[in-house]
């Protein structure tokens, strides 16, 4: 038997082959953010009641009609020599007209997403800092952060390399404006 030339694996692959076929337990998700895997419990009852309250809004009082997807892997560019970044939101909204999640496969691109939703859980640094980088590398324009240990709620906003230029911090009880295609104020009253 003849032996077949393969080209070299560099790690990056290696790590996102690992990555694609991982056999996470049900309810846990399991993402791949600047060249490490993190893998994630199922969220508590008070994560889903922030994710609803906000959905709820942004279907009632969005000045664009939204489609919302709480699962949906995105693939995002990644820093340095690492594989590309596979990240799960808490939620992704984009405009109803796109369709962006008929025929997607699980790992989709991120063009036309209009905003990335997370609350923080069991690793808050994550969702403040790594998560934040991942969406604007990826062009997001805006990623709204709930902060559930802070009592506050965060719109970043103007993507640039690794990272959002601009950010507008409320606490809970005070809304925070959302822009276009948005265009309403988020109500955080129940957030308390």
């Amino acid at each position: 038997m003849a032996a077949v030339a393969h080209e070299p694996i560099t790690p990056a692959e290696g790590l996102l082959d690992i990555f694609l076929s991982l056999d996470t337990p049900e309810g846990f998700r399991a993402e791949l953010i600047e060249g490490e895997i993190v893998v994630t419990p199922p969220p508590d009852g008070d994560h889903e009641d922030y994710i609803e309250l906000i959905v709820h809004q942004v279907y009632g009082r969005s000045r664009t009609s939204m489609q919302f997807s709480g699962n949906k892997g995105l693939k995002l560019k990644s820093g340095g020599d690492c594989p590309k970044d596979h990240v799960i939101p808490d939620g992704t909204f984009a405009p109803r007209a796109l369709r962006l999640y008929r025929g997607a496969d699980s790992w989709m691109p991120c063009e036309g997403v209009a905003l990335v939703l997370e609350v923080t859980s069991t690793k808050p640094r994550a969702d403040r800092e790594t998560k934040r980088r991942c969406y604007a590398r990826g062009g997001i324009p805006l990623y709204l952060l709930v902060d559930r240990e802070a009592a506050s709620v965060t719109l970043f906003s103007a993507p640039e390399n690794d990272d959002y230029r601009e950010l507008c911090t409320r606490p809970f009880g005070k809304p925070l404006t959302l822009p276009e295609p948005f265009a309403f104020d988020l109500e955080t009253g129940d957030f308390l």
